[in-house]
């Protein structure tokens, strides 16, 4: 795995192990919701630093991580 994650399970990886985060539902809410407001200072420093393309895949994986805790009533 490379510095930028470029799966979701790469980027689970990051998040859980090398962060030591548990990504759980109020979470990931919160990041979709920051993620989502393209006028919130950090998210356009996001957007300065890893591009556009890189925010929308986050955004996705957030969902993602949303989802399977969701299913699963737990942290990813």
């Amino acid at each position: 795995m490379g510095p930028i994650p470029r799966t979701y399970e790469e980027w689970e990886h990051c998040i859980t192990v090398r962060c030591g985060l548990a990504p759980t539902a109020d979470y990931a809410a919160s990041r979709i919701e920051a993620l989502q407001n393209e006028r919130d200072f950090h998210t356009q420093k996001f957007i300065e630093i890893w591009g556009e393309s890189h925010r929308v895949q986050i955004l996705q994986w957030f969902r993602e991580a949303a989802a399977r805790v969701s299913e699963r009533g737990e942290c990813v």
